[in-house]
């Protein structure tokens, strides 16, 4: 199963993650499915001014999550 969806994180919400506040990310897919992964994964994505663009995340049909892709300028 692949989902996309797009995610905005501020740079000051990022810290939440690092300071372990925060465990998890939850998005809405593009299809309006809930979505929760490990917030560590966002880490391959930072930038200065933090997260953001077009995801697609990819879960094998046992639900266990294989990768996560920016899209285009993610």
């Amino acid at each position: 199963m692949i989902e996309r969806f797009s995610l905005n994180v501020s740079p000051t919400e990022l810290q939440r993650y690092y300071r372990g506040e925060a465990q998890s990310v939850v998005v809405l897919s593009d299809k309006g499915l809930r979505l929760q992964f490990p917030a560590r994964l966002l880490r391959q994505f930072v930038k200065p001014e933090g997260v953001y663009g077009r995801f697609e995340i990819e879960y094998d049909p046992q639900g266990k999550l294989i990768e996560i892709r920016a899209l285009g300028g993610g």
